[in-house]
């Protein structure tokens, strides 16, 4: 057990009186090094050895004063000498050790002056003997307390995970794989963990890999199911005639060690490479992410892109911070004075119980924990001033502790990570409470666990984990998948959860733990939950089926983000464009959303009055997927689609230049072929419009009429019955305008601040990528390209992945200005023309609407067709983009007789939740 920070410090005085007048290097060194150590509370036998004889770096043979293996190098002098020199000299063995034993401190000393370097952190201390106890905490390392926070980024974690995954190929290329090469790594893990974060002895576990074992490794697998009997066994039920090194390991439990497990075969490579592990820091090792790391060393394709699928904290903190971390530090700094209230809060903190139904490797609810564990530091610091120190003693004090978490999590090998990671941050913060008020707490033997499930979340009932009474908080990153791309198995899943309407079966796969979250929710109304999800279920056509579901039940939303990039940390990092959405059954306040101007920028807050399903501060507006167009406006449809196997359209000059060559009098029945990459990018393409051709012009074409027949066998193999007799000479849906159109692309990077938008010629053929309006006026391009229309599309439209997908609908629900003057509409008229005159003659679309290119002139133009566009809705200006859409949201609703929208048809009707409040949703 490591002494308290007060006896070391009263050790260390001592030590300085006792060595205040030694000098000679040759007499006492050993002596003083021994008791060195004893100020710890170490025995320096167990951890380090005098004179370690080394090859140096020029070949010649030398010995290291004290080498501990892996942690520090001693160079001692004789009083006065140079202490420089000391350090290059203790450099100059580096060469002669292996890998694995290389320091990370140096630390030279001539009785009466200490400099101690840190060349992990590339930092140096001096100090003299007298000033040892002012600097004990610098030998955290010594004493056992090095509990130190890293980065997520830091590559120890990604180091350490590799380790593990060689290791783990080498015992699956054995043949000891499955459940039980599971099971075995998750107890290195902890073995390892454990002797650099004392909860072993320093470097017990690595000596007694190094000697108790051959070097051929023939016996390390018994040795180690020894151990890990050893460990499951209490000290008072062991044999008597146990192995006194491994009696001295302590007693775990937490059933972590209980399963009998067959023995591994090891060889030598094998030993080594676990000796190589030990040399880790696992005090740096980050539990919030390891999990995920250490879950990708299963799959050698995963881990091609080790650190691709694990989530970075700041995104897990965006959803846990306004949940219920932010109102629980708020409450503390209200009350931080009142040591009443204190203790009746920290209370409370030991009553926060947290599940996530979709925990995978445990990472929201580890940084959960120890984000509460950090506030109840703060409230024990408050305590203990003034003489509060009592509040400290371990038997009176009611811990936060893991037992307050819940997971259910469908493989089985991240749910035993999931526990596991939380028993060893538990560890890592009782060490911190360890350091800052100098009194040891370790939670040995593990007898309380967190509660986590291996099960399918939509196949269990969530209250044979943890009773609704009993929970305070649910928060996850359910899986994203979407409703083309399920598997089998979530196909039966998603109809378990929402039954066969065809309504729901678009639905995203995340939607089903919406659900039963409601279900659930709806047996304690306190609850309140966060879920990650894909934006899709806050945009376009999900949002009328989820969110009238949702909002039925008495769904309120209370904290939101908006579409951000959700990103994962390390090499190969994934990403997704993601929201978060935090709901309870019960009002609450306050209410935030949180805005970014880009996907990649940091968000800022916005205070809002409500939430409504596309995450803007308006009414509950459920917008229609097929909307009637309105009165007096251009129809929007989309662009005449083929179906014919690809053997109409000719995608390049060379192609129609070939064909042409082959059949010159192909050249009449040619058409432009553009789809939205075509429009954006000014690519050739080209189509055979064959439309009232005649059976003698076919016929005098043998190479257009071979297409013909290759369309006719395509259309007769359709499943499509409507497909497999139509004429082969036409396309299927022919939407072609006979006059000048607008075209809008359907796809389009949302990175644009416009969608660009063109006309249109009607010899020019609009595939179905496009959107196509005939008959559209210079005012209606000029309203669709305002920012207006743009904001609109950005909080509404659907999203192909992040891309923005276009549909009439977005166009059909829009509200347009109304009771506009001739002077309002000739102003939107001659901004939209000027706009049209800015885009220079021969550059792309692309090329000009690129947001880090546009030009200063075509900018300029935008800026003032703005202006013209919202002087039509009786605005000058609007202060942000969501103050813009939420006026948007409420014009539409107050415009909704007007707009003679039919109400849609009501979702399945469900009992609401009791409290829940009457919230208003607009039928439309």
């Amino acid at each position: 057990m490591p002494l308290s920070w007060n006896e070391i410090r009263s050790r260390a005085v001592d030590f300085s009186k006792e060595w205040k007048d030694e000098s000679s290097e040759d007499a006492e060194a050993k002596s003083f090094w021994d008791a060195f150590f004893n100020v710890f509370g170490i025995r320096r036998r167990k951890v380090a050895t005098f004179e370690q004889p080394v090859k140096k770096s020029d070949g010649k043979g030398g010995f290291i004063d004290l080498l501990w293996k892996g942690v520090l190098v001693v160079e001692h002098k004789s009083l006065g000498k140079d202490l420089d020199r000391a350090f290059v000299q203790a450099k100059e063995y580096f060469s002669g050790l292996k890998d694995r034993d290389l320091p990370r401190y140096v630390l030279v000393s001539d009785f009466q002056r200490f400099r101690l370097y840190d060349l992990d952190e590339d930092q140096q201390h001096e100090f003299t003997l007298r000033d040892l106890h002012k600097n004990v905490r610098l030998f955290g390392f010594v004493a056992g307390y090095e509990t130190r926070f890293f980065g997520e980024s830091d590559p120890v974690n990604i180091q350490a995970a590799e380790k593990l995954g060689k290791l783990h190929d080498l015992l699956k290329a054995v043949g000891y794989e499955g459940h039980q090469l599971e099971v075995f790594l998750v107890r290195i893990l902890f073995c390892l963990f454990a002797e650099d974060n004392s909860i072993f002895e320093p470097q017990q576990f690595r000596e007694l890999l190094e000697l108790r074992s051959a070097e051929d490794g023939s016996d390390l697998a018994a040795l180690l199911a020894s151990l890990f009997q050893v460990l499951n066994t209490p000290p008072a039920k062991r044999l008597k005639n146990l192995d006194e090194q491994l009696a001295e390991f302590p007693y775990i439990n937490g059933r972590l060690f209980a399963e009998q497990l067959p023995m591994a075969a090891f060889d030598k490579k094998m030993r080594n490479m676990l000796l190589e592990c030990t040399t880790l820091k696992w005090s740096r090792i980050s539990p919030a992410i390891f999990g995920a790391l250490f879950q990708s060393i299963m799959d050698k394709k995963a881990r091609r892109n080790l650190g691709a699928h694990y989530t970075s904290e700041v995104n897990i903190l965006k959803a846990l911070n306004p949940l219920f971390l932010d109102g629980l530090r708020a409450e503390f700094e209200r009350i931080r004075r009142d040591k009443r209230r204190l203790v009746e809060f920290h209370r409370r903190l030991a009553q926060i119980n947290v599940l996530d139904p979709a925990c995978g490797c445990g990472n929201f609810l580890v940084i959960a924990y120890r984000e509460l564990r950090l506030i109840e530091l703060e409230v024990l610091r408050e305590l203990q001033k003034g003489g509060g120190q009592q509040v400290l003693d371990v038997g009176q004090i009611i811990w936060v502790d893991v037992d307050q978490f819940y997971g259910i999590e469908v493989e089985e090998f991240p749910a035993q990570i999931a526990q596991v990671a939380l028993w060893l941050m538990d560890h890592q913060m009782n060490m911190q409470v360890s350091e800052e008020f100098g009194q040891y707490f370790v939670r040995l033997p593990l007898n309380k666990a967190p509660s986590i499930v291996h099960a399918n979340a939509l196949r269990i009932d969530w209250a044979s984990v943890v009773r609704p009474a009993d929970l305070t908080y649910i928060v996850g990153n359910p899986p994203f998948v979407g409703h083309q791309n399920r598997k089998p198995h979530q196909a039966e899943d998603h109809t378990l959860v929402w039954g066969t309407d065809g309504s729901f079966g678009r639905l995203d796969y995340v939607t089903c733990w919406y659900r039963k979250a409601v279900d659930y929710m709806r047996e304690n109304t306190q609850l309140a939950c966060a879920f990650v999800s894909t934006n899709s279920i806050c945009q376009g056509e999900q949002v009328g089926t989820l969110w009238a579901f949702l909002l039925g039940a008495g769904v309120v939303p209370f904290f939101a983000h908006r579409t951000f990039r959700w990103s994962a940390e390390g090499r190969g990092a994934a990403a997704v464009h993601c929201v978060i959405v935090g709901f309870a059954l019960t009002d609450r306040s306050p209410k935030q959303l949180f805005e970014y101007e880009t996907v990649e920028a940091e968000p800022h807050v916005i205070p809002v009055n409500r939430i409504n399903p596309y995450l803007v501060d308006a009414p509950d507006v459920l917008l229609p997927a097929r909307p009637p167009t309105p009165v007096g406006l251009p129809v929007m449809t989309k662009g005449s689609q083929p179906t014919d196997g690809g053997h109409l359209i000719l995608n390049s000059d060379e192609e129609r230049d070939e064909l042409l060559k082959a059949c010159p009098g192909a050249r009449k029945w040619i058409r432009r072929y553009v789809g939205a990459d075509e429009l954006l990018y000014d690519l050739p393409r080209y189509c055979l419009w064959l439309k009232g051709i005649t059976a003698a012009e076919l016929n005098a074409m043998p190479e257009v009429k071979a297409r013909v027949r290759a369309v006719a066998k395509t259309r007769a193999e359709s499943p499509t019955e409507s497909v497999q007799g139509y004429p082969a000479m036409e396309f299927t849906q022919d939407r072609q305008p006979t006059t000048r159109y607008l075209a809008v692309p359907a796809h389009t990077s949302e990175h644009r601040r416009f969608i660009p938008m063109a006309y249109l010629e009607p010899k020019v053929i609009a595939s179905n990528a496009l959107r196509i309006c005939a008959g559209a006026t210079l005012y209606h391009f000029g309203i669709l390209h305002s920012t207006m229309h743009q904001a609109w599309i950005r909080h509404v439209c659907g999203r192909l992945e992040s891309r923005y997908r276009y549909e009439p609908a977005v166009y059909n629900n829009f509200p347009w200005p109304q009771d506009v003057t001739d002077r309002q509409r000739e102003a939107v008229e001659r901004c939209a023309q000027a706009v049209l005159d800015a885009r220079t003659p021969g550059s792309s679309l692309a090329d000009l609407y690129d947001t880090d290119a546009m030009s200063a002139d075509l900018l300029r133009a935008h800026q003032a067709l703005d202006r013209a566009a919202d002087a039509c809705y009786g605005r000058r200006s609007f202060a942000t983009e969501s103050e813009r859409v939420a006026f948007l949201f409420n014009l539409y609703v107050a415009r909704r007789d007007a707009l003679a929208i039919e109400a849609p048809a009501p979702a399945r009707k469900r009992t609401a939740a009791k409290k829940a409040p009457a919230r208003k949703r607009v039928a439309v």
